[in-house]
């Protein structure tokens, strides 16, 4: 690692998808010193491990040791049948180099061009389609297309599997989906409409995974002379000068270390930028007093329009010859988009992610599963501190299905795949069909341990031999209801949403960019902090709505955008 600097001009906190991009943007011009500082470990060409490395993303995403410990979000506060609320489930943030692009699922889409028309419509003056284009195509080397949607020497590649290196179930599915009326595109990031279509995701040549800390932090840019890289180190404080932002505190390694910087841009994520944020004095003044917190500008929007996409599974056991077999391929090989047709919906607000392989292990690779997700949420929920001590993991409620489209959304959504799960054109590729949860104990049996191998594996084993008694295993072992018994009536179905309803890691909108007279407002379409100077924020968390995508390329579109915007305003 390079000398630590006392001073720099731009400090950026945070080394995930838009810290990554900032410093490597930034720090192309020679006159300027960039510091990078992120709280999780390294992550370089060089030095990456084979989990993180390969295009089958599962073990990334389950090794504990890339994550923020003790983080839990309430997904819903609906009681359940039982008559009790549901209780906080582990949600997964990356604590490592490249952020979310250094373990997510490789996704590489966009989002629908309305989407960001509606940003601007919002306030984010300078973000519609129009605006954000040239920077999809800045950020992109698409492997596959040309044109004027497609960017051909960026950074991250993009690229689909050949129809021939998808699962036997994945085929079919393309052809069931074509019999019951879906058009088939073949590019989902220029097309906007409904229909099924190959996976964008982000691998490059090599068949390697493609994240920020590696395709942005190149060996060129590491080397630098006005660029350092700081890992390991959490940033504890911000420092005032007044109402300025002049630099940070950080804790490294048991030590204390501080940083001044002309521009300070916080890029922690939706969820640790609000709270960097509220610990330091910036957000809801009633709030922050009654957690004994010096009030520096009050901002009643940080930590509130929390956005996530809520999603739950409907699986199917695979008939071998038909399964996902190869341990670094891209398991998410295709995409089905559609309209919910309900009123003040958009068109193609829902999503079903098509996974070849549901989990590293054995058992996984004998279910294929339908993630469904609403593609344009509408529920919004809230980051808080914990009320008895600030410094605690930060209290996160996502409030998934309180608003009643989405509610209702989920509830046809969940009848029409479950009715093409079941369609007989799969009849020769899959036998049980069943809902899953994403619980507790999936993620446990889901850590890649040799234990968890060994386990899987016998169980596997008795599932493939197990002929008329399988379905009452899968029912004991792997998913306790029966789907049957949802689809029959509203209330129960209700009751199962709510208790099986997940996010897909996409928070977003909790320090969200607007206009002046907009009291939720955190920042201005530049991402400067409102009534404090020196601090800008550009990650999810300025998105003032979700957008229809895997979050990971507009994050990365943002910050190309934003170092434009820091350029012009030097």
């Amino acid at each position: 690692m390079n000398k630590l600097s006392e001073k720099t001009d731009f400090l950026v906190i945070g080394g995930g998808a838009a810290g990554c991009t900032l410093a490597a943007r930034l720090s192309e011009d020679p006159k300027v010193q960039v510091v990078l500082i992120e709280a999780g470990p390294d992550v370089s060409e060089s030095s990456m491990s084979d989990a993180i490395r390969s295009a089958y993303p599962s073990r990334a995403f389950f090794t504990r040791e890339y994550f923020y410990p003790e983080m839990y979000g309430r997904f819903g506060d609906v009681p359940s049948p039982s008559g009790r609320k549901r209780a906080p489930a582990r949600y997964e943030q990356a604590r490592v180099l490249g952020g979310g692009s250094t373990i997510n699922g490789l996704v590489g889409n966009r989002g629908a061009p309305a989407d960001y028309d509606e940003w601007k419509a919002l306030g984010a003056e300078g973000w519609g389609w129009d605006d954000v284009l040239p920077y999809f195509r800045k950020l992109e080397r698409d492997l596959d297309f040309d044109g004027p949607f497609h960017g051909k020497d960026g950074p991250i590649p993009v690229q689909r599997l050949r129809r021939e290196d998808t699962s036997g179930f994945v085929q079919k599915s393309f052809e069931v989906l074509r019999n019951r009326g879906y058009p088939e595109i073949a590019d989902q990031n220029a097309q906007w409409q409904d229909g099924i279509m190959p996976a964008a995701i982000t691998v490059n040549e090599r068949g390697e995974r493609a994240g920020t800390a590696t395709s942005y932090l190149t060996p060129a840019v590491r080397s630098r002379a006005n660029f350092q890289l700081i890992t390991d180190t959490e940033v504890t404080r911000l420092l005032f000068e007044d109402s300025k932002v002049v630099g940070v505190e950080a804790r490294r390694h048991d030590a204390l270390h501080i940083w001044h910087a002309e521009q300070t841009i916080v890029s922690c994520g939706a969820i640790h930028t609000p709270v960097l944020l509220m610990r330091n004095g910036i957000g809801d003044a009633k709030d922050l007093g009654a957690r004994g917190i010096e009030v520096i500008k009050d901002l009643p929007g940080v930590g509130r329009n929390l956005h996530e996409h809520p999603a739950l599974g409907i699986s199917a056991f695979v008939r071998d010859g038909h399964r996902h077999t190869h341990d670094n391929r891209h398991h998410t090989q295709a995409h089905l988009r559609f309209s919910s047709g309900h009123a003040d919906c958009p068109p193609s607000d829902m999503k079903v992610a098509i996974l070849a392989r549901s989990a590293w292990h054995a058992v996984g690779a004998q279910l294929a599963t339908f993630y469904l997700w609403i593609n344009k949420p509408y529920s919004k929920g809230t980051v808080q501190l914990d009320a008895d001590d600030p410094l605690k993991a930060p209290l996160i409620d996502f409030h998934l299905l309180s608003d009643p489209r989405d509610l209702a959304r989920m509830r046809d959504a969940f009848r029409l795949v479950a009715d093409i799960a079941r369609d007989p054109g799969y009849d020769a590729v899959r036998h049980e069909v069943f809902p899953t949860i994403y619980s507790d104990r999936v993620r446990k049996v889901s850590r890649p341990t040799r234990w968890n191998a060994f386990q899987t594996a016998v169980l596997a084993k008795v599932l493939d031999l197990a002929g008329f008694a399988r379905g009452r295993l899968i029912r004991e072992l792997i998913a306790p209801v029966d789907i049957e018994s949802l689809l029959d009536d509203d209330q129960v179905l209700d009751d199962y949403l709510h208790k099986a309803v997940v996010g897909v890691w996409h928070p977003v909108g909790t320090c969200k960019m607007g206009r002046d007279d907009d009291p939720l407002a955190v920042t201005d379409a530049a991402g400067h902090v409102r009534g404090v100077s020196g601090l800008r924020i550009c990650d999810a968390s300025l998105m003032p709505a979700a957008v229809c995508a895997n979050t990971n390329l507009p994050t990365i579109m943002m910050a190309e955008r934003m170092v434009d915007l820091i350029k012009q305003g030097r």
